[in-house]
């Protein structure tokens, strides 16, 4: 199919987009539309899977008959099959009369099944027969009925995942996944999302009856550069959102940015403290061997911050000498499990310390017996670093690194009002 032919069939549908990925879909929905093979369209929620069943059946066959749409995550689990397949008088509490069913209705037409992997077990049993022979049986019936139906579905769930976890039928995806079309996310369009801003401030601007909204060159850079998490649905909101709010018709960075929720990476996973990103680890104990070391250079960095607030306390040594029987070492120190008291996990550092006899021991560490709890330590730092921000809770939070609820407990618990 030429480009222009695509095009047309753009306008026609309203499909705003260059991408490749995206032409390539429309074309195997145009090359696939004159046969009777099923259809699954995947991609994230709100990229606009919904356009491309409408493409399928206008150019087939059964464009002259019905084309149903049906929402299943929205059906209730007990009512669904009798959406779908109908039901007898009597056949439940409420059925007052005979319905016939979305299959029965679209007979001789098209059958969209938007959200196909919220479909319960059960009724997955029942539509892998109607696509292995057109059969189906109303609820409360015994008669087996015949319809012929063009299914396409299309689901924003992983269904090889919703297989391994016994949540979809395989036999079902396979009789589904005759032919595969994949949209892509908005992200991935590229320049596609400057030319759908345009598209949907105009017909804002046409709606509302209001001068369009522009944007300039940098807030463009900021629509490229975010993720739009729920794709073209997202964007068309975000546009009128502008549309209505902003006095200002030149749309700015700053502006933009004040529409823009906070990103949240659906593929987020807890992160393991001290694990650097970016890094790929083949198994637990090379992780756990990160960490360690990890560990080792916070507890370094540790052992200079307490060694300050105790010189400022003056309780480094209290001014006495060193113990003679000080322990020296120049290696790393495996510490066993014991109460925490921070002499026994942080190592106090002194300049240098030579043991009597041996000159050839540099850079040693003293470990120096001193009764300073982790509270009192924690106290001092949320002190110090209020007095830093002149009182100023949030600036104190960024800085302990620490969530502005939890430090203002703290403070409660160590009376710092």
């Amino acid at each position: 199919m030429t480009k222009a032919e695509i095009q047309q069939i753009k306008l026609r549908f309203g499909i705003i987009g260059n991408n490749e990925a995206l032409m390539r879909g429309i074309d195997i929905a145009i090359q696939v539309a004159p046969t009777d093979l099923s259809v699954l369209i995947t991609g994230e929620s709100g990229v606009g899977k919904e356009s491309f069943p409408q493409i399928i059946h206008q150019y087939s066959r059964r464009k002259h008959g019905q084309y149903i749409a049906v929402n299943c995550g929205a059906i209730p689990e007990g009512t669904i099959d009798s959406e779908l397949f109908g039901h007898e008088k009597g056949a439940f509490t409420g059925a007052i009369g005979e319905r016939k069913g979305y299959f029965g209705e679209a007979n001789g037409g098209t059958i969209f099944l938007d959200e196909v992997g919220e479909l319960p077990l059960s009724t997955q049993a029942r539509l892998l027969r109607v696509l292995e022979s057109g059969e189906f049986i109303k609820v409360g019936s015994s008669k087996v009925e015949k319809t012929d139906v063009r299914i396409v579905a299309a689901t924003n769930v992983n269904l090889t995942q919703a297989i391994a976890d016994g949540r979809f039928r395989e036999d079902l995806y396979y009789r589904l996944n005759t032919v595969p079309i994949q949209v892509p996310p908005l992200r991935e369009r590229g320049d596609d999302v400057i030319l759908l801003f345009r598209k949907f401030a105009s017909d804002f601007a046409e709606k509302y009856r209001m001068p369009a909204i522009q944007l300039t060159d940098d807030a463009k850079q900021v629509l490229l550069a975010y993720s739009w998490p729920g794709n073209v649905r997202q964007l068309k909101n975000i546009t009128e959102q502008i549309s209505i709010i902003e006095t200002n018709r030149d749309i700015n960075a700053g502006i933009l940015k004040g529409y823009l929720p906070a990103e949240h990476n659906a593929r987020s996973l807890p992160v393991l403290l001290g694990v650097k990103e970016g890094k790929n680890f083949g198994s637990e104990r090379e992780i756990l061997y990160q960490v360690l070391f990890d560990m080792r250079q916070d507890v370094t960095e540790l052992k200079k911050l307490v060694h300050e607030i105790m010189e400022e306390r003056g309780k480094v040594n209290n001014g006495a000498p060193v113990p003679a029987d000080v322990y020296y070492t120049s290696q790393p120190q495996v510490v066993t499990a014991q109460p925490l008291n921070i002499s026994t996990i942080i190592p106090t550092p002194v300049k240098e310390v030579h043991k009597p006899g041996d000159d050839d021991i540099q850079d040693t560490e003293e470990y120096v017996e001193e009764s300073l709890s982790l509270d009192e330590v924690e106290k001092e730092m949320i002190r110090k670093a209020l007095e830093k921000h002149h009182g100023k809770r949030k600036a104190a939070a960024q800085d302990l690194n620490i969530s502005e609820r939890t430090l203002y407990r703290k403070i409660k618990e160590y009376g710092l009002d």
